[in-house]
This record gives C-alpha cells, sequence and structure tokens, in this order.
C-alpha cells in the first residue's frame, strides 16, 4: 500500500493459528461466510459471490431486529489463498454505485507451520469516510468477524 493509499485506510492485523488456504476458503464460500462474516448478533442471510475479477458479489447483513443491510460490489483482484481485492465503487459489471465508500484489500501471509498473518484493509475515497467507518466500530467489527474466522477455520 502506498502513502496516499494509506492515508485513508484502516487495517487489522492478526496472526492466525492456521494455513492460508483455509482462511482463503473461508472468505470465498458463502455458506462459510455465514458463519462468521458479521459480529454477533448480527449474522449474513444471503451471500452470493462470483470468485473473478469483475465478478459480483452480494453479502446482505441481518440484525437481530430483522433490519437487513445489503452490501454489493465487483471483485478487483484474486490471488488464490494470498490476497482478495473488491470494493462497493460498482455494484455488477461496472455500474457504477450510488456512493463509492471502500475498497476492501485481504491479504494472506504463510508463516510457515501453519501459521497466516491475516490483513484485512479497508481504503476509503476520502478522510471523512475513513473517520465514519472507524467511528462505526470498525476495529471492534472486524476484530469481532476475525476472531469467529479464527474459530471456524480451526474446524475445517
Amino acid at each position: 500500500m502506498n502513502a496516499d493509499t494509506a492515508a485513508h485506510a484502516l487495517t487489522l492485523t492478526r496472526e492466525i493459528d492456521a494455513p492460508a488456504e483455509k482462511l482463503f476458503k473461508a472468505w470465498t464460500t458463502p455458506e462459510l461466510m455465514k458463519e462468521w462474516f458479521c459480529p454477533k448478533p448480527w449474522k449474513v442471510s444471503h451471500a452470493e459471490l462470483d470468485l473473478r475479477p469483475g465478478g459480483a458479489s452480494l453479502i446482505v447483513m441481518e440484525g437481530p431486529e430483522g433490519e437487513q443491510v445489503p452490501n454489493r460490489g465487483i471483485y478487483l483482484e484474486i490471488i488464490p489463498n494470498r490476497k482478495l481485492v473488491f470494493t462497493d465503487a460498482f455494484t455488477s459489471a461496472w455500474v457504477p454505485s450510488e456512493k463509492p465508500f471502500m475498497t476492501g484489500i485481504i491479504e494472506f501471509e504463510d508463516l510457515g507451520d501453519g501459521r497466516t498473518q491475516y490483513t484485512a484493509s479497508a481504503v476509503h475515497w476520502t478522510a471523512e469516510d475513513k473517520q465514519a467507518h472507524e467511528e462505526m466500530g470498525f476495529h471492534q467489527g472486524w476484530g469481532a468477524a476475525a476472531d469467529q474466522l479464527e474459530q471456524l477455520v480451526k474446524n475445517l
């Protein structure tokens, strides 16, 4: 990540006791995403993933009161077991979204002995969007999801 990109990024880094292949599988399998992607009591009620550059994704998060938050986007880069890059700047087939908010960069670095350095970054278009995401609870929410991800992959 260059300095311009880093200025608008929020990043979570964890060392996870699981191989990158399992983490990548949890990020790219809709049924597995439903088990870890949202901090509880929220859940993923629907996930569609077209895993290719330009492929669309739709992840619907559902709150404890039944509220639904659809997240549409597309994949920009996919390197199996190493990296996923996606954005909400487009909804499908390069159709611009109403308001782009972030690009997600998920990296899996093999540390050996079945351990992985997991880095999840949200890169925003503006300092205001970065601040809003931080105030929404980026570190707590993405941290809780990472904890749930780690628990899930231990059982894969």
